[in-house]
C-alpha cells in the first residue's frame, strides 16, 4: 500500500524497508520498542502498529 500512496508526497517520504528478522533488523526494532509487524514509523516515531486503511495512512501521512 506504501508503494500505491507515497507518490503522491513526491519526495517528502523515503520509504526504508528493515527486516525485523536479521540481526540488523532485530537490534533496531528492540531499540525502537517495535513488538508487532507491520510497524510504521516516521521521524523514528512509531505511527502505526497495524496495518492502516488507505484513507488512515494518506490522512497521517498528511498531517506531516
Amino acid at each position: 500500500m506504501l508503494d500505491d500512496v507515497l507518490p503522491q508526497f513526491g519526495r517528502k517520504f523515503v520509504l526504508k524497508k528493515t527486516n525485523a528478522n536479521m540481526p540488523v533488523g532485530m537490534i533496531k526494532t528492540m531499540k525502537l520498542g517495535i513488538h508487532a509487524v507491520p510497524t510504521l514509523l516516521v521521524d523514528q516515531k512509531i505511527v502505526f502498529r497495524s496495518v492502516p486503511t488507505k484513507q488512515e495512512l494518506i490522512n497521517i501521512l498528511g498531517s506531516y
